[in-house]
């Protein structure tokens, strides 16, 4: 698989078979090979001051780092601080002299920690039934069928691959098919756990040849389709498959950010917004890849008559949630209450936020404030004339209180076919918004099911 995840482009396909750990092994020795241990990119990396690696000499921390990943050598508590900080911004990777491409080196370096002993255990499970509980208590059963259950083989030009924890917040993705379907394209979904990209089984739970076969699995979920083009929304699918991953697969289509399509047919003149968003707002963007989805989505807003993008608002991170910003939470609990003054004191209607983990974290990190939170794809289908998709994981948050939630999910859990108590809802509710699972939370999840089998919806 070979991808450029400064642009978000790049390519996926099937597996070339073989296993992923031994695979992992001869990419760390690459890695050690061509690093000249100058500690660059310890020293350009934006959570050093907020982890163990803050006073320790860059260079002696990234020596540390590669003596454990290639060598078996004992980690030091800064080279393991860092490691365990990293949330995956990427600045480090145009940073470096060699263009080693860093951020892969700690990737490597938190998947051989798992593997040595997870701090989250029964990861995918306590997730996939999370997904699974959220999804059916936002959506009714034909939408639920629509993103959960795997669709049929057929030929389709294009798949839209929606990744395992977008599903929290389907709204997204419905809106995002919405401008799909404007644009006119064929274009099959794939989605949900039985999707996943596979970095849950290696980066988290340790488990890395495991993690090598559902990455298989979901390339050849893909080639079901035929397709030409994989247009991806999750920012952690887009690194995992397209970086950790690069040279495990062989390219058979286009895997790339959903984005960059929309951008495409805005310039040929097949997306237009005629309908005036006559709205202030302020975009929420991350640095290093995910400044060109950021930069996609500023262009894309721009297009729509009436709408005013007074600002963007830098994180430091790929991403809001688990994988990204969670990672170093001082900084991200800084970057994030920063971003939310600003937006109040430029006095705008509506907070503008990017990826998924992104509009959950600032669901509750601006509540209260004088500004409604949207997602981008929100703005799109106004700009499009359409209704959008109603973000019922808002509607859910601002109950406020967790009978109240479990009341009122209870007759769309029924009719998805789950069977839960809704006292479980009351009392772990919080936990399953606040997607607890990657911090080793959840255990409420974990073990045998505590929810009847969820029905497929005819």
């Amino acid at each position: 698989m070979s991808t450029d995840t400064a642009t978000g482009t790049g390519t996926a396909a099937r597996a070339t078979g073989g296993e992923l750990g031994a695979w992992l092994r001869d990419a760390a020795e690459r890695i050690d090979e061509a690093c000249v241990r100058c500690g660059r990119c310890v020293e350009v990396c934006p959570v050093t001051p907020w982890s163990a690696a803050r006073d320790a000499d860059p260079v002696a921390t990234v020596t540390s780092v590669l003596d454990a990943l290639v060598r078996d050598a004992r980690l030091d508590a800064a080279a393991e601080g860092w490691i365990r900080s990293c949330n995956s911004c990427g600045i480090c990777i145009d940073e470096c002299p060699e263009k080693v491409n860093p951020r892969r080196m700690l990737t490597l370096s938190t998947t051989k920690l798992a593997s040595e002993g997870t701090k989250t255990p029964e990861l995918f499970k306590r997730m996939s039934r999370s997904i699974k509980l959220m999804l059916a208590m936002q959506v009714v059963p034909e939408e639920f069928k629509r993103l959960f259950v795997p669709e049929p083989k057929r030929s389709a030009p294009f798949v839209f691959y929606g990744g395992c924890n977008p599903l929290k917040t389907p709204h997204l993705l419905f809106n995002t098919m919405t401008v799909l379907d404007a644009i006119g394209i064929d274009y099959a979904f794939a989605g949900g756990p039985s999707a996943c990209c596979g970095v849950i089984a290696a980066k988290w739970e340790g488990q890395v040849d495991q993690g090598g076969r559902v990455a298989q699995s979901v390339m050849r979920r893909f080639d079901r389709f035929e397709p030409q083009r994989v247009l991806n929304w999750c920012p952690t699918c887009e690194i995992h498959l397209g970086e950790m991953l690069e040279g495990f697969t062989e390219s058979s289509f286009q895997f790339d950010h959903v984005t960059n399509l929309l951008v495409e047919r805005l310039d040929a003149g097949e997306l237009r917004f005629t309908h005036p968003v006559k709205r202030r707002v302020v975009l929420h963007g991350h640095v290093a890849g995910g400044a060109q989805v950021t930069g996609n989505v500023a262009r894309l807003l721009g297009a729509i008559p009436g709408l005013e993008v007074v600002d963007t608002l830098w994180e430091q991170a790929y991403t809001c949630g688990a994988s990204g910003c969670s990672k170093t939470p001082e900084l991200a609990k800084l970057e994030h209450a920063e971003q939310v003054e600003a937006a109040e004191r430029l006095g705008v209607d509506a907070f503008v936020t990017l990826y998924h983990g992104c509009h959950q974290t600032f669901l509750g990190a601006a509540k209260g404030r004088d500004f409604d939170v949207l997602n981008f794809t929100d703005l799109l289908v106004e700009g499009l004339g359409e209704i959008p998709h109603v973000d019922a994981n808002k509607g859910l948050r601002a109950l406020d209180d967790w009978a109240l939630v479990a009341e009122t999910a209870g007759p769309w859990l029924e009719a998805n076919g789950v069977d839960i108590d809704p006292a479980f809802l009351r009392e772990n509710g919080a936990e399953i918004f606040s997607s607890a699972e990657f911090r080793g939370g959840l255990e409420c999840l974990g073990g045998a099911p505590k929810f009847g089998s969820i029905k497929r919806p005819d």
